[in-house]
């Protein structure tokens, strides 16, 4: 069975957020082996400068690339990324274990964003929308979209 791992930066603050987030953890369980891992966020101050930033950034990215185990796919949100449909998603899951690899992991990062060295080491780079979404609104959208993924491969009446 596949691992799907979606490893965020930042934990989810609001209850209906996590509960939105425990339902499709539930029901993903038909079809994956699925889990959140919720990184810590990297202190920045009140108006930080460009350099606080990329500190910020290199700081969570070190994070980030150690949770990734060795041979997982690895799947980055970011603006810049790829905009697919759910279709498209759906046959990514498909290829990922014909692919030869068990684990995918999805990577979120935090308000700042990713550092260059996740993007780098992600096999794709994702773009949840042209439109920017908070960070923890963006898991639940990437949780129902990967059990949306999971009902088209195998032929769910969830997607119409």
């Amino acid at each position: 069975m596949l691992g799907v791992t979606v490893l965020c930066v930042g934990k989810l603050k609001e209850a209906y957020l996590r509960d939105a987030c425990g339902e499709y953890l539930k029901r993903l369980g038909g079809f994956c082996s699925p889990r959140v891992v919720e990184l810590e966020e990297a202190r920045v101050g009140q108006d930080p400068s460009a350099a606080q930033i990329e500190r910020c950034l290199a700081e969570e990215g070190r994070r980030i690339l150690e949770k990734i185990p060795q041979g997982a796919y690895a799947a980055a949100l970011c603006i810049e990324g790829k905009e697919m449909d759910s279709p498209a998603l759906a046959k990514v899951l498909e290829e990922i274990p014909l692919g030869g690899k068990s684990q995918v992991v999805f990577v979120i990062g935090g308000s700042w964003g990713l550092d260059g060295a996740v993007k780098e080491r992600a096999d794709l780079r994702l773009s949840m929308s042209r439109m920017t979404f908070p960070h923890q609104l963006a898991r639940v959208m990437l949780l129902e979209q990967i059990y949306r993924g999971f009902q088209i491969s195998s032929g769910g009446k969830y997607h119409k």
